[in-house]
């Protein structure tokens, strides 16, 4: 793990802006995956992939909390529902360098909800609020909040607006907001993410409701033309699956979302800026696969797309020079 910023008198530890975020996501945000993405966006706020209280007190913290200085501004999103456990992690964080912790409210797997994490929390929410406070009171660093608008059973806008608010009587001032309800049985996690409508209006009246509160949107929002129109009304947007299957979008973010006049990286320089980073990864014994993955996206819209996404998903698995097939990848997007 890189020093951590905040044992640094001389540094300043200042909030991460979430004008524009990337989704934590099980499975895909992990290390490499935010490595990767960095290349493109300088200033996109990167999550880990949710991990539970239980897994860093009780297991290989280090593994989990792992990253390279390069993923900065990046925010660790934890899973639990003990304040003291979560105090400790949230420790865990700060002393890692994270720039935020944020507690999952949002994760409607029936396998979460048995231990009284994610979106079931909704239906708590003076745990919630005693949670954010054991955080905020062990951290220094942001402590914020993702949730939904509502659970079945518990669905109203009163009931959230009670939720926000109660949360907000804890110290927190940053909700990143799934605009959709969660139901808690008989719907998978991807049904979740699908089936209940998007309510946007509910989140702009949070917005205008808790005008104090820094609210982010999250949910169904896929391209720069949408985040610039919720911008209008919201602190912040966040993406989610948009932003890892069509990854080259982020490329235009720093540009359209944060004025920055830097050149935008072309996808060629993307990738080829991550070969002395696999490189490493190499050295260390691990595979190629475990980082190219997450690069396929790169791979549409263009003659030749099919053959990149070919290379580094089958082919890979094949070579015995796996650097010599990465530049061949490369080649192909050139120009592109």
């Amino acid at each position: 793990m890189p020093e951590n910023p905040a044992s640094n008198p001389a540094t300043m530890r200042l909030s991460p802006s979430r004008r524009f975020s990337v989704a934590p996501m099980m499975d895909w945000t992990d290390r490499h995956c935010r490595f990767f993405l960095r290349q493109l966006s300088r200033h996109a706020l990167l999550y880990t992939e949710m991990v539970t209280t239980g897994a860093l007190i009780n297991g290989d913290a280090e593994r989990f909390l792992r990253h390279d200085e390069t993923e900065y501004p990046l925010a660790l999103q934890l899973g639990g529902s003990v304040p003291a456990d979560l105090a400790a992690c949230a420790k865990m964080a700060e002393g890692a360098g994270y720039d935020e912790v944020n507690l999952n409210v949002g994760c409607p797997s029936d396998r979460v909800q048995n231990n009284l994490i994610g979106a079931c929390l909704m239906g708590h929410p003076a745990l919630v609020a005693d949670c954010v406070k054991a955080m905020r009171d062990a951290v220094e660093i942001d402590v914020t909040v993702k949730h939904r608008i509502g659970i079945n059973g518990r669905d109203s806008y009163a009931e959230l607006c009670d939720f926000v608010g109660q949360v907000r009587e804890a110290g927190c001032r940053s909700f990143t907001v799934h605009a959709r309800i969660a139901i808690l049985e008989g719907l998978s996690p991807k049904e979740n993410r699908e089936v209940p409508p998007l309510r946007y209006d509910v989140a702009a009246k949070l917005k205008e409701d808790f005008p104090d509160l820094e609210i982010i949107l999250n949910g169904g929002i896929k391209t720069l033309d949408e985040c610039e129109t919720h911008l209008e009304h919201f602190d912040g947007v966040m993406l989610g699956r948009e932003a890892y299957h069509n990854p080259y979008l982020l490329a235009q973010v720093d540009a359209r979302l944060f004025g920055s006049n830097e050149p935008v990286t072309s996808r060629a320089d993307a990738l080829r800026r991550m070969r002395p980073y696999i490189q490493r990864h190499l050295d260390a014994g691990g595979s190629m696969h475990h980082i190219t993955r997450h690069v396929l996206g790169l791979g549409q819209g263009f003659p030749g797309a099919r053959r990149f996404r070919q290379l580094l998903s089958v082919d890979i698995h094949k070579t015995k020079d796996p650097l010599a097939l990465l530049d061949q990848a490369t080649s192909l997007l050139e120009g592109r």
